[in-house]
């Protein structure tokens, strides 16, 4: 099955499942245009001509552009029969040919089946919503149906949906709706469905066929109609005034692909990468709108609007399953401004010991972006904007305080300018290469600090996690490969390519064709100075925390048709030390620590009860069952709560006490709830707090080299001679 990157995800306008309740013969046949048919050939070209990864048009790609295709439009496998894949066979070799003689029927044949059949499910789901369902019968609805067969008849579509609606159904009632209430709450969800899925155009086909031919070939590849490109470069400019997040689709759910760092949710706090939005509501007190199956960019319209008004949003977390407990936040819409997305810097106080009143600052830089004002470099002004300045002038700031460590906490940041990534590496090494870059021809060049001297000299650690990418991960390899400081967290999300985005209009001159959109292509390798990629692996830390399901799971190494990774001759730099005794101490005493720590221990209770629940495809629908669930939850919560003797929370905690079942649901607005929480959630958050603390033990262990001799020395006699090792 298809894994889609979240880039690609933002850029899918259809719902991958969506409802419809009108008649199947009222349904409009849609058709390509003229203007589609150029489009395709200039895409066609770019594609399979110009692109990082070698591309052949031919039978074997058309095969993957067919498969792709099915997916995006019935990843679930729950509108499609049998008998009308059987059918579209005959177009598997012919894809290629589509793409090379500009003829589109294929594509559209399949996608006007797909209409009739999605309009005919959600008929027979209003029918059957309406009549009664028993929830003491003890059976199961399957979720998750993309490794299934598809079915082989009405009957059995008709005895999946029939579970469908009744889980539907389920999850209302365990927040305890009337009947009434649930019947028009799915009513309402179906008709609001049914008007999306008439108002699809030739436009939005189009989009999806050339999508399932992009991501044949990569991940980050893609096709922006014009009204994407429209959204895209608004998003990439952010200046719109929204909630600061990029949407995208998983299933027929919107998720949140990247939190903007300075926008509203970013400051909010309570909304995270991954997270999905179930419904939105104007206002403090609007009529609350299913949004589950609709579009991206109506999602969008719905949730922008004027700075300073609310939108309120029915969320649930990533680490729940489908169906799992929802919570509604609102947000003050706002514009981003640059200067908010800015690093900025904390201290954190270690004590010595026990009984000592002597504190180790550790100074902690939270670098969101690597951020650069273009215009301003060019002209040449004395203040503009940069991450590296603003980081450079942070340091100074700590040295004041007297800090003995610094953490650059590069959680989360997507990436940005590749300029800066290398400048801001230059602050802490000498001088020498930062990065490799290899370009469709093969051929190498290397991004170099050229100023001697550093801003830094002294404990140095990144903190990343699973969404740290491009820039973040160029500047952590760096600092790894070099030897410089530790690299701790969570293994990074892997990207190591880099994209041009192509108007289509530039390269088709006749004035008869305007908006034919824009092609986002992969053209370029990353590559370490030691030659290594971060591409697909990304960079694995000297210091690992707990993360949450299989890694696997998680960034380019699960996205499907990933460049692989892939070496080329190191550049030739000075490192400036080994580092392994070092990493081994501090990892060690990190272990140490966290035996006797009950936070960490209920943090790996959790991910251990994500992680059973994660790989389940099914849920019951037991109403008993559900709200044992439910009642289990809640004890946890409340048991938690008055074991804690007010230290600083978890910061994943809030958003991880529930097990991640599906049975689980709370479809109310609690927003009294959600604001306790946030209130409850103060002080450096967890993963914080420890990196300071390794910062200070490297920065004990540095001064002291005896000691850290000592300690490695005695933590390879625990490992030779422990059968547990360390």
């Amino acid at each position: 099955m298809l894994k889609r990157s979240p880039l690609f995800a933002l850029l899918a306008l259809l719902a991958c499942s969506v409802f419809a309740s009108v008649d199947v013969d009222q349904a409009l046949k849609l058709e390509p245009t003229m203007d589609q048919r150029r489009a395709t050939s200039i895409a066609t070209r770019f594609l399979t001509n110009h692109h990082y990864k070698p591309t052949r048009l031919d039978d074997n790609l058309s095969g993957e552009i067919f498969d792709a295709y099915l997916d995006l439009l019935d990843p679930n496998r729950i509108y499609f029969m049998q008998s009308d894949v059987e059918n579209f066979e005959q177009y598997r070799t012919m894809m290629d040919d589509t793409l090379r003689h500009q003829d589109l029927s294929a594509a559209y044949d399949i996608f006007n089946v797909y209409t009739d059949r999605v309009l005919d499910r959600i008929e027979y789901s209003r029918q059957r919503a309406q009549q009664p369902f028993d929830f003491t019968i003890d059976e199961y609805y399957q979720y998750d149906r993309e490794d299934e067969l598809w079915a082989t008849n009405r009957a059995e579509l008709d005895a999946l949906w029939r579970k469908r609606v009744k889980n539907d159904y389920l999850r209302l009632k365990l927040t305890d709706k009337e009947p009434e209430k649930i019947v028009e709450t799915l009513l309402e969800r179906y008709d609001n469905l049914e008007r999306r899925i008439t108002e699809l155009k030739s436009d939005d086909v189009f989009q999806f066929f050339m999508n399932a031919f992009a991501a044949s070939i990569e991940p980050h590849t893609s096709y922006l109609s014009a009204r994407t490109s429209e959204n895209f470069e608004i998003s990439m400019k952010l200046s719109l005034e929204g909630i600061g997040a990029l949407l995208g689709r998983e299933n027929e759910y919107t998720e949140i692909s990247r939190v903007v760092p300075g926008g509203p949710v970013d400051k909010d706090g309570r909304m995270k990468a991954g997270d999905r939005i179930t419904a939105v509501g104007q206002g403090r007190d609007g009529k609350m709108v299913d949004i589950i199956g609709w579009r991206i960019d109506d999602v969008v319209e719905l949730i922008r609007g004027p700075k300073d008004t609310v939108v309120r949003l029915e969320v649930l977390p990533e680490e729940e399953s489908v169906g799992g407990p929802t919570s509604t936040i609102d947000i003050v819409r706002d514009e981003v401004k640059l200067e908010e997305q800015a690093a900025t810097s904390e201290i954190i106080e270690i004590p010595a010991g026990a009984g000592s009143e002597e504190v180790t600052k550790i100074g902690v830089i939270d670098l969101p972006v690597f951020y650069l004002d273009f215009n301003g470099r060019a002209q040449n002004k004395p203040d503009y904007r940069s991450s590296t300045r603003d980081v450079r002038r942070l340091i100074g700031e700590l040295e004041e305080e007297g800090v003995s460590g610094i953490v650059i906490d590069l959680r989360s940041n997507g990436g940005g300018s590749l300029l800066e990534a290398t400048t801001l590496t230059g602050l802490f090494i000498d001088k020498g290469p930062v990065v490799q870059v290899r370009n469709t021809n093969g051929r190498i060049s290397v991004e170099e600090d050229l100023e001697s001297g550093k801003a830094w000299d002294g404990p140095l650690a990144v903190l990343v996690n699973r969404y740290s990418a491009s820039a973040s991960e160029i500047f952590a390899a760096a600092i790894q490969d070099y030897g410089r400081g530790l690299v701790i967290g969570e293994t990074t999300f892997g990207k190591g390519t880099v994209q041009s985005l192509l108007d289509l209009d530039d390269f088709y001159p006749s004035p008869e064709s305007r908006d034919l959109g824009q092609l986002k292509m992969t053209m370029a390798q990353f590559f370490r100075v030691n030659g290594a990629s971060t591409q697909n692996r990304g960079v694995v830390p000297d210091i690992t925390f707990p993360s949450w399901g299989d890694p696997d799971d998680y960034g380019e190494r699960a996205l499907d048709n990933a460049l692989p990774w892939t070496r080329i001759d190191p550049a030739r730099f000075d490192s400036e030390g080994d580092l392994t005794q070092l990493a081994a101490v501090a990892d060690y005493r990190f272990r140490q620590r966290m035996e006797d720590d009950q936070e960490y221990a209920w943090l790996l209770d959790d991910i251990a009860d994500f992680n059973r629940h994660s790989k389940k495809t099914e849920v019951s629908l037991l109403e008993s069952v559900g709200r044992e669930r439910i009642a289990e939850s809640e004890s946890k919560k409340k048991e938690r709560k008055e074991k804690r003797d007010g230290g600083p929370l978890l910061d994943e905690e809030s958003e991880f006490l529930d097990a991640a079942d599906p049975a689980l649901a709370d479809d109310s607005d609690d927003e009294e709830a959600a604001s306790d929480e946030e209130e409850e959630d103060e002080g450096p958050d967890f993963v914080l707090r420890e990196s300071a603390q390794i910062v200070s033990d490297m920065a004990e262990l540095g001064a002291d080299l005896e000691l850290l001799q000592e300690q490695f020395v005695q933590l390879g006699h625990r490992t030779e001679n422990s059968p547990d090792g360390p």
